[in-house]
């Protein structure tokens, strides 16, 4: 007999030796909530899942070659493409945000080698990805799971993993500018050309810093969206296009088109179940 729906989203920020490489960990669990379909959004951030007790539906990948497969855990790239993520009802797992720059540390491999793909983790991470699994399945509660996380985490990683100065200098310019430096002037300020500057991006990150700054700024959008729909504020659409650095609303629908394969109404209306907005209007968030 099912019981009362449950839906809950626990964060930390990991021990100190991990925050260079990983931005947060994020515990989720749905119970009950009856069947949901996710976008995972194209991101600055790689992504690495362990399921819980339930393994992880991927209905689509970024590649639309690649068969719906379930995963126990799984390591995703950087994307310029949804994933969609499917569930019956029950969902559960922790999800980690991993920077591109510390992929050689924690994966064993640049960023760029995961571009697009969505893989199983032991397919990168070897027998450590089941055993960290299984080490955190036997932890009592997302507290102890975090923990267990930390100290696995800082011993596998290798801390001597070194990327060039020029390539951290250019990807923390685009994120602290949400992606508004051109790739011309990235490449002036860290002293190459533009040539090289794409082609040690396309290995390190896996975009170019044309296509990153779009992700990146691309993220800031979606952000803001979701902050606001969750605060229950409504907005105009050409109001975020104008504070995220769109030329105007119908260039922020058609970058939104190509990452998210839907309208930013669209996809607020499936994310939030209760938000619906008119072209040029204010998105209403109260509920129906």
């Amino acid at each position: 007999m099912a019981g009362p729906p449950v839906s809950e989203i626990v964060s930390r920020r990991p021990a100190p030796p991990l925050r260079p490489f990983v931005t947060w960990y994020c515990g989720y669990r749905d119970a009950d909530v009856g069947p949901r379909r996710h976008r995972g959004l194209p991101s600055p951030y790689l992504t690495v899942i362990i399921a819980l007790y339930e393994p992880l539906v991927v209905a689509a990948h970024p590649d639309p070659r690649v068969p719906p497969a379930e995963y126990g855990t799984l390591v995703g790239g950087l994307h310029t493409a949804p994933v969609l993520i499917t569930h019956d009802g029950r969902q559960s797992g922790i999800q980690l945000s991993l920077s591109p720059l510390g992929a050689r540390a924690l994966l064993g491999l640049p960023a760029g080698e995961l571009t697009g793909s969505v893989v199983d983790a032991a397919d990168v991470m070897g027998p450590f990805a089941n055993r960290l699994r299984e080490r955190v399945l036997e932890a009592p509660g997302w507290t102890a799971m975090f923990t267990v996380l930390d100290e696995m985490l800082s011993a596998h990683l290798d801390a001597g993993a070194r990327l060039q100065s020029e390539v951290v200098r250019a990807w923390q310019r685009l994120l602290t500018s949400a992606g508004a430096v051109p790739a011309a002037e990235l490449a002036r300020e860290v002293g190459w050309s533009g040539r090289y500057l794409s082609r040690r991006f396309g290995v390190e990150v896996g975009l170019s810093p044309k296509a990153a700054a779009r992700v990146v700024r691309f993220d800031r959008v979606r952000r803001l969206l979701m902050r606001r729909a969750a605060e229950d504020q409504g907005l105009l659409l050409s109001d975020v296009a104008a504070a995220c650095g769109y030329y105007d609303q119908a260039h922020l629908a058609r970058e939104f088109g190509e990452f998210a394969g839907c309208s930013p109404s669209r996809w607020l209306g499936e994310e939030f179940r209760y938000v619906q907005a008119g072209t040029g209007t204010p998105v209403p968030h109260s509920a129906s």
